[in-house]
């Protein structure tokens, strides 16, 4: 016999009420594999406080234990409170250091600069030298050369000479002037053509020379 349709609804409704949360297992609806990998996203790191010490790279050291953390050259040792690493107060490098070593804590010097290089050669501290003839020169402690250029005085002719080896231009046939384009030693006249007669100046070589004419001496009509 069918039962009426307002009782078959009331049967809907108590039936599910029936059935509680214990009566469901797991075992019946296997969780699915996304969530069952979700459990291990959240990954519970060892705690090493107070057990050592964890440099950037992730690795762990002992207590007690040295290392060199990072790039840095200065130690740290491993303690109860984290790792207590070398600062020191490295010294200054010498100005005149040319070889510098980063093996340890500190820079350090391994090679001071003891000498002047000066157009290509090396002299010692207080060395002289002369690069030159002309010039004079000094190694100075603070790796420096000083110079000095002579100072040449004046040559007294017109037509100075360079030696070899000297600095100073030199007058090989004494003092002299320009009589026209004539040459005359000083200190005497000389007669330059059948008019003139010349003579040079005293230390002024660089006037021409001083001229007076005298009586033509005309050749003698045929």
């Amino acid at each position: 016999m069918a039962l009426p349709i307002h009782e078959a609804w009331i049967l809907l409704f108590v039936i599910p009420a029936l059935v509680t949360p214990a009566a469901i297992s797991h075992e019946d609806y296997p969780a699915d594999e996304g969530d069952q990998t979700s459990s291990n996203d959240n990954l519970i790191f060892d705690d090493y406080r107070g057990k050592g010490c964890v440099d950037d790279s992730g690795f762990v050291y002992k207590l007690g234990e040295r290392f060199f953390p990072g790039h840095s050259n200065c130690p740290c040792v491993c303690t109860e409170d984290g790792p207590v690493c070398d600062q020191p107060e490295c010294p200054k490098i010498h100005p005149k250091c040319t070889k510098v070593e980063h093996n340890g804590c500190c820079p350090e010097c391994k090679e001071v600069k003891n000498f002047c290089e000066y157009h290509g050669k090396n002299y010692k501290i207080l060395e002289e030298f002369k690069p030159s003839p002309c010039e004079w020169c000094r190694c100075e402690p603070s790796n420096e050369v000083h110079c000095v250029v002579a100072d040449c005085a004046v040559p007294e002719c017109v037509n100075p000479v360079y030696e070899p080896e000297q600095c100073c231009p030199v007058c090989k046939n004494g003092p002299n002037c320009f009589a026209g384009t004539t040459i005359i030693p000083a200190g005497i006249e000389v007669k330059v053509d059948d008019c003139n007669i010349c003579h040079c100046h005293n230390g002024d070589w660089w006037k021409p020379a001083q001229c007076s004419k005298r009586e033509c001496q005309g050749k003698q009509a045929l």
